[in-house]
């Protein structure tokens, strides 16, 4: 792995063949740049067009933060992808992105251009890129590992459960024999629970739950692969989708979660006004390991809470949060006692 001082970053930035030497085709997988090694001198013309190339190469940006900034640096550090603070940590985002380069790329893409588009863009966006991923050779070789999709299962119960008290209306994800995964059956029902949510302006509060030992377990793997081809994919997501179904009612709903949140079990209730997060909760955003970026919703819900960067370095990084780091960051809102079920 290559650190560049900023000097020699910004020199390549300015190659007319940037986007091609940094990039998960034809050449360097990551640009990693020491901030606090400027090298020889830098002027404001040269800096200025680094920060426009800093958004252009395909490939993810890391900062490296192991000293003190020097003044150019600080002038591009909120232009860079990921801001990294130790070797080790470094050390993990180069292991990552090497092995899943595509999907790291198309990931720094889409966050770089979802900060400023509306939420409705920002999640056709992230429908076109999860979509475009699905037929990708990294996400083939994951779904290779798996068994062949089964039959769906008639549910013996509703997937969610939905009742009103008063002015309150409480939707629970009820699978908890399947840790709350988030299947068609899911999707479907939370999507009609929020459609009367929207509909119905007298309700005052929707309170979003999961019963059992984890709020939701993400997608459900074993429906993963089960649709004919990324395009109908792409059309069905962005014709029901409970992310913009509570991105409408976010102003109202308060998001209770606990134990694992796991991919869509944080980019969903990341929308809502208020997430109160348990004592045990712990969240991640997998989709990387499996060649692909959040799909459902988290690189809008999510970057709107922590930001570009912070969401960029949680994907990349596969790390877990528990509940006191997602506070800090703005992730949860409150941290309640653990729940009882």
């Amino acid at each position: 792995m290559s650190v560049l001082g900023i000097a020699d970053a910004v020199a390549q930035l300015a190659s007319p063949d940037a986007t091609e030497r940094f990039s998960p085709v034809a050449g360097a997988p990551l640009l990693v740049v020491n901030l606090g090694h400027e090298g020889r001198g830098v002027d404001s013309g040269s800096l200025d067009a680094a920060r426009q190339s800093l958004h252009s190469i395909p490939a993810p940006t890391l900062a490296l933060r192991m000293d003190r900034p020097s003044p150019a640096g600080r002038t591009l550090l909120d232009h860079f992808d990921v801001l990294v603070e130790t070797p080790d940590e470094l050390a993990l985002l180069d292991d990552r992105i090497r092995a899943h380069p595509f999907a790291s790329a198309a990931l720094v893409q889409l966050l770089r251009h979802s900060e400023k588009r509306d939420i409705e863009a920002g999640l056709v966006a992230e429908s076109a890129v999860y979509s475009t991923l699905q037929s990708g050779p990294e996400f083939r070789a994951w779904l290779a590992t798996r068994p062949p999709p089964q039959p769906r299962k008639t549910p013996e119960h509703p997937a969610v459960r939905v009742w009103r008290e008063l002015d309150s209306l409480h939707i629970r994800l009820d699978r908890p024999e399947k840790r709350n995964a988030f299947s068609v059956a899911v999707r479907d029902a939370l999507c009609e629970a929020l459609q009367l949510a929207a509909a119905d302006a007298g309700l005052a509060e929707i309170v979003l739950t999961g019963a059992g030992p984890a709020f939701c377990t993400g997608g459900d793997l074993d429906e993963f692969g089960t649709l004919p081809d990324p395009a109908t994919a792409h059309a069905i997501r962005t014709s029901r989708s409970a992310a913009r179904l509570m991105a409408r009612c976010a102003l109202r709903t308060r998001a209770e979660v606990h134990g694992a949140c796991i991919g869509a079990g944080i980019e969903l209730p990341a929308f809502a006004a208020r997430v109160v997060a348990a004592e045990d909760t712990v969240a991640t955003l997998p989709e990387l390991s499996l060649g692909l970026v959040p799909g459902a919703g988290g690189t809008v819900s999510v970057t709107r809470r922590i930001g570009r960067q912070r969401t960029a370095w949680w994907v990349l990084s596969g790390s877990q949060l528990d509940a006191e780091t997602g506070r800090a960051w703005g992730l949860f809102d409150e941290i309640g006692p653990e729940r009882a079920d």
